[in-house]
């Protein structure tokens, strides 16, 4: 009687075992969702879709570190792609003559497409 007892007992802490396992592993997932959802937010309020030529290139390097700094605290490889995507933009600004009104146009083309992306994966 004492041995099916100590089973009983066994059995039961194991099954408290694996339930632990599937909320940590929720728990991981929610924390990933939000990581994932906070970067996207963040990213979306640092593109520039109407640009000032002025302050773009004094701004550039700020939001591109920014965004290579999202990309990496996202655990999805998708996510960190679209946003070092757009980091690369950033970059491209910094070294680019940008006062021109035609590389803007082009520029911003890009970006607004490299937003596009980041969106869909952000979905």
């Amino acid at each position: 009687m004492k041995r099916l007892g100590i089973a009983a007992l066994l059995a039961a802490a194991g099954l408290t075992l694996a339930g632990c396992s599937e909320i940590t592993n929720a728990v991981d997932q929610t924390d990933k969702a939000a990581t994932k959802v906070g970067a996207c937010a963040e990213a979306l309020s640092l593109v520039d879709l109407n640009p000032d030529p002025a302050t773009l290139k004094e701004r550039a390097a700020d939001k591109e570190k920014r965004l290579r700094e999202l990309a990496t605290s996202v655990g999805e490889q998708n996510v960190a792609g679209a946003l070092t995507g757009m980091a690369d933009s950033y970059l491209q600004v910094q070294k680019e003559n940008i006062n021109d009104a035609g590389k803007i146009a082009d520029w911003t083309k890009r970006n607004i497409d490299r937003v596009d992306a980041l969106r869909k994966v952000c979905a």
